[in-house]
């Protein structure tokens, strides 16, 4: 799949553990190129999905977001399991010696997580369809077989991570290089997935919650922390959330150029174009602020890192969001730029709430100030988690 050349030792990046070994890659083999070919699939129909229901609605199992998805767990499936099998099969190699094996089959660890996760996917839409037939329509996000998909989906997301983490910490600097920025885009394909997972509090009109900022703690730190710390970038956590920017607003420009209307009613707006997601979170600002924290505090325990860098987080993102809220709910922002004057066929705005008014969850300030309290608190745990999921991958060999 690569070609390869006979090495006594692999000098180690900075962070990373000297590796011997007989086979050192020096192109990213073809199974990883087709894995992230399938993610990126995962991320076009799933967005396409998105969409599909806001404008469309689902009509049927076979719509083509939903064959794409499925398309894209194939592709990884096959990556994974010709990876597996090639190393299995390889007879005694260096490769071998370096893989995991389970049930008597060798492979990278991270082939066997990306597997397990490409299989949930692809189980996951018959589940829905059974879903539907026996309980009906819904628009809920977390049903059990969509829960399914997202938790394969990003199965497969952290497996690939950890197999091309295990490629760089075997390899020397040309092909780690390269691997470091595929690296920090399967990173941002894992935080755009968790920031649709939290799209409800996350909501323009929730933006004014504590809520809001519990739902990023949760999530958010995790993801960035973890690759930015995985890879030794020093600006992995900005890269990571410009590329997750990028992403964003290219979906949120590009649908509505593409004519849709809705098949299924009750029908509240006259769609007539694929409706966007929204525009996305100003995550890139307070990843600027945990790049510099990371570099500043690089020798300090991880403890140490998360207590400053979670809370400095949360309290950047909380100062650039919560004033950006009222520029969203503004006229101002009613253009294809910021997208706010789009609506799904069956968002009943108008009808049952102001969509240009913010809505209350804590009923109290006591309330908002004990959540908001949890949110930082919460940011410190995710980013000593991220820290400790950077850490591993920093140093997994199999």
């Amino acid at each position: 799949m690569s070609q390869a050349r006979t090495a006594t030792a692999v000098l180690p990046a900075q962070g990373r553990p000297l590796v011997s070994a007989s086979v050192e890659a020096v192109s990213i083999p073809r199974t990883i190129w087709l894995s992230v070919a399938g993610m990126t699939l995962t991320l076009v129909g799933g967005t396409w999905d998105f969409a599909w229901h806001m404008s469309i609605g689902r009509d049927s199992m076979w719509v083509p977001p939903h064959i794409l998805v499925q398309v894209s767990a194939v592709l990884v499936g096959i990556a994974c399991v010709y990876a597996i099998l090639t190393t299995t099969f390889s007879g005694a190699s260096a490769a071998r010696d370096t893989s995991l094996k389970i049930l008597g089959l060798h492979g990278p660890a991270g082939a066997f997580i990306a597997l397990w996760g490409s299989v949930a996917m692809f189980a996951s839409e018959p589940f829905d369809n059974w879903w539907h037939n026996a309980f009906g329509l819904d628009v809920k996000m977390f049903t059990p077989p969509h829960s399914l998909l997202f938790l394969g989906s990003f199965a497969v997301k952290a497996g690939v991570l950890a197999w091309m983490a295990r490629m760089m910490n075997q390899s020397r600097d040309a092909l780690r290089g390269r691997l470091t920025w595929l690296f920090l885009y399967v990173g941002a394909l894992g935080l755009t997935q968790l920031s649709n997972a939290i799209i409800g509090p996350t909501r323009v009109q929730n933006m004014h919650t504590a809520a809001c900022y519990l739902a990023v703690a949760l999530f958010i730190p995790l993801i960035l922390v973890a690759v930015r710390w995985g890879t030794t970038h020093k600006w992995g956590c900005t890269i990571t959330a410009a590329i997750y920017t990028a992403l964003g607003l290219g979906a949120e420009w590009l649908l509505p150029l593409f004519p849709a209307q809705p098949k299924l009613g009750p029908v509240y707006h006259d769609v007539t174009h694929l409706i966007p997601i929204r525009f996305p979170l100003l995550i890139i600002v307070p990843a600027l602020i945990a790049d510099l924290l990371l570099q500043k505090l690089e020798r300090r325990p991880s403890w140490f890192k998360a207590i400053c860098t979670g809370p400095a987080f949360l309290l950047t993102f909380l100062a650039v969001q919560w004033p950006f809220a009222n520029f969203l709910m503004s006229p101002a922002s009613r253009n294809w730029v910021f997208g706010t004057a789009y609506f799904a066929y069956s968002d009943p705005a108008g009808v049952l709430y102001d969509p240009y008014k913010f809505q209350i969850a804590e009923k109290t300030l006591g309330a908002f100030l004990f959540t908001m309290a949890i949110a930082f608190v919460v940011s410190i745990v995710t980013t000593r988690l991220g820290l400790g999921w950077g850490t591993w991958m920093r140093r997994v060999l199999r």
